[in-house]
């Protein structure tokens, strides 16, 4: 089954799911700037807008525009902001093969 996250009172809202690569979500996040923390190791791609982000041990921040990804490591945490609504997949954990 899905699984629904949400977070920072609704305005980032996921959808939890098993690909052959491991558990992703995909979700939205609605304008604003946010930080979040993971214990894995993350992948996150745009599928629609703009996210910069500013990962930790960083001083500046970079821009990920649609189709680009980022590798957040894990125990780690990292800044967010979106200047409009922006979507994304994350990929949670990747399968050895």
């Amino acid at each position: 089954m899905f699984k629904v996250n949400e977070y920072f009172e609704g305005k980032v809202t996921s959808l939890a799911f098993e690909t052959q690569e491991g558990k992703a979500t995909i979700g939205v996040i609605a304008a604003g700037e946010y930080e979040f923390g993971t214990s894995t190791v993350e992948y996150m791609t745009v599928t629609s807008g703009t996210m910069e982000v500013m990962q930790a041990n960083e001083t500046a921040w970079k821009t990920y525009k649609e189709f680009e990804t980022f590798m957040v490591p894990a125990n780690s945490k990292f800044k967010m902001k979106v200047v409009e609504d922006t979507a994304y997949r994350c990929l949670y954990r990747l399968r050895k093969a």
